[in-house]
């Protein structure tokens, strides 16, 4: 019985690192595709960026008074992110053809974005299997898995947010020039 329950243990525990290594590998691809610009579709990510990044920061507002300077973690994570995604404009590839207007994310920054993420797990496995004295700690060992959370969410809403606000702008741009 000890057997089968720890094959059944270990069987379970590969099921979930290879779930979290196909869902890392399928944002990076799906992160580095070469899409169409469509007005409606940017104009659409813009605003519903815009209200998951405020309604965000107001839950991050209301867990501050229990977590402490979870707001801070926030701001700086979505400071950034948008550092990040003015980054990501600049580097991302821009066609203007006949059948459309296309553009194709940076690999690079894609490949950046997938590792934060993925240090972020790693981190809070580490971080829940280690516990020590937060005293003699430097502040980024001893700060709560929540806030460094909060700093990594944040920062990808931060960069989306920007991203999708040059991307509405950039066709924008190009509509009005093809009207011209």
């Amino acid at each position: 019985m000890p057997i089968i329950f720890f094959a059944l243990l270990l069987f379970v525990l590969l099921a979930f690192a290879g779930v979290i290594l196909l869902s890392l590998a399928l944002r990076y691809r799906a992160g580095t595709a070469r899409r169409q610009g469509r007005g409606w579709v940017a104009t659409m990510n813009v605003w519903m960026t815009s209200f998951s990044a405020a309604f965000f920061l107001c839950f991050t507002f209301l867990i501050s008074f229990w977590l402490g300077p979870t707001l801070r973690f926030a701001l700086i994570g979505m400071a950034v992110g948008a550092v990040l995604g003015l980054l990501g404009l600049i580097l991302t590839r821009w066609e203007s053809q006949p059948e459309g207007f296309f553009y194709t994310p940076s690999r690079w920054l894609a490949l950046l974005i997938m590792l934060a993420i993925a240090a972020r797990l790693v981190y809070g496995w580490w971080h829940a299997t280690h516990s020590g004295a937060p005293g003699d700690q430097h502040w980024f060992l001893s700060a709560s898995g929540t806030q460094l959370s909060v700093a990594v969410a944040a920062g990808l809403i931060g960069y989306y947010l920007v991203y999708a606000i040059g991307v509405r702008i950039r066709i924008a741009r190009n509509e009005k020039r093809r009207r011209n």
